[in-house]
């Protein structure tokens, strides 16, 4: 992938964005209180919440290798672990950016073709959208009561209220023109690289097809749910680190956990700004105040981060080390 300028202006454009979600999470309200809450946090509890992080990743990277093996590729554990978490390292600096960077480190490392790769990444994408819309879903089942309000006035009202200022003629010229640019692109793309496509789609379909040559499926879905249950620890151990958010019941982590998971869809680096206002949001249904619910985010996405550039930062280190050596 080349950074070219406009591609930068992107990224600098989306991470503005997330920094003006922040400014607008945090404006208003009483900066010295939320530091307060902060310095007061029992980091006992944030980093038992950085451990389960830690091996929600560590399954991330079994279960990924499980996909190889699939396959017939033999991806040693230690080079998938290590470039799930240069994936991570470098979705902080560019959203999405981390999946290809991953696949990329699998490719040199272990001479895995890419787009086999992106179709195992892909695969195992799916099956984690497939378990936060579940997890969504048992939510609004289980916990109606506390978040139909929020979903109403907060969500539906705002979705109406902006579809009702939208101008229809050009919402429609704008799909139409957007249809053609598809179609004129998918017959540029038959013409002109057709041999080098089908190779892409070869590949593709060979990472695609991971899932159903799995001799292990509930292995891989025991690790799936594994991975999210680790999520799900480590946002209720946080709970733990300060006393506005010490006695939520494990629901609130749930809740948490669909609100984040969704944060975290957005294309904006390390989710900031974003995560930080959902995360805060989803607490409020549970009696604590924004102000407290912004010192939490605060707390477990800084920590997140941190612990992302540190193990990210040992991972790049080991794998460049590697390839020198090769040489």
């Amino acid at each position: 992938m080349t950074l070219d300028l406009k591609t930068a202006l992107k990224y600098l454009i989306l991470f503005l964005i997330g920094v003006g979600v922040l400014y607008l999470a945090f404006k208003g309200q009483d900066l010295g209180k939320i530091w307060e809450e902060i310095k007061g946090a029992d980091f006992f509890w944030v980093i038992a919440s950085c451990l389960a992080v830690w091996i929600a990743h560590v399954l991330r990277a079994l279960r990924w290798q499980m996909l190889y093996r699939s396959i017939h590729y033999q991806v040693g554990f230690w080079n998938a672990y290590h470039a799930v978490i240069i994936g991570y390292l470098a979705n902080l600096a560019l959203p999405r950016f981390g999946e290809i960077g991953r696949c990329s480190v699998i490719n040199r490392a272990e001479k895995v073709p890419m787009f086999a790769a992106i179709g195992t990444v892909i695969t195992e994408r799916l099956f984690d959208v497939l378990v936060l819309f579940s997890t969504g879903l048992a939510m609004l089942v289980f916990q109606y009561d506390i978040v139909s309000d929020f979903l109403y006035h907060t969500i539906y009202l705002n979705v109406v209220n902006k579809l009702s200022t939208l101008n229809y003629f050009w919402l429609a010229s704008f799909g139409l023109v957007a249809l053609l640019l598809i179609f004129l692109g998918a017959y540029y793309l038959k013409q002109k690289l057709s041999k080098k496509m089908l190779r892409v789609f070869v590949n593709l379909r060979e990472g695609f097809g991971s899932y159903g040559k799995l001799q292990q499926k509930g292995l891989f879905l025991t690790y799936t749910f594994a991975i999210w249950f680790f999520y799900c620890l480590s946002v209720y151990l946080a709970f733990l680190a300060i006393s506005a958010t010490a006695q939520l019941p494990y629901q609130a982590a749930f809740t948490a956990i669909v609100f984040s998971g969704f944060a975290m869809a957005a294309p904006v680096q390390g989710g900031i700004g974003v995560f930080h206002w959902m995360v805060a949001q989803s607490l409020v249904l549970y009696g604590v105040s924004f102000k407290d619910g912004l010192a939490y985010a605060t707390i477990i996405h800084s920590a997140q981060v941190l612990i992302i550039l540190i193990l990210g930062s040992l991972s790049l280190f080991v794998i460049l080390t590697k390839r020198t050596n090769r040489k």
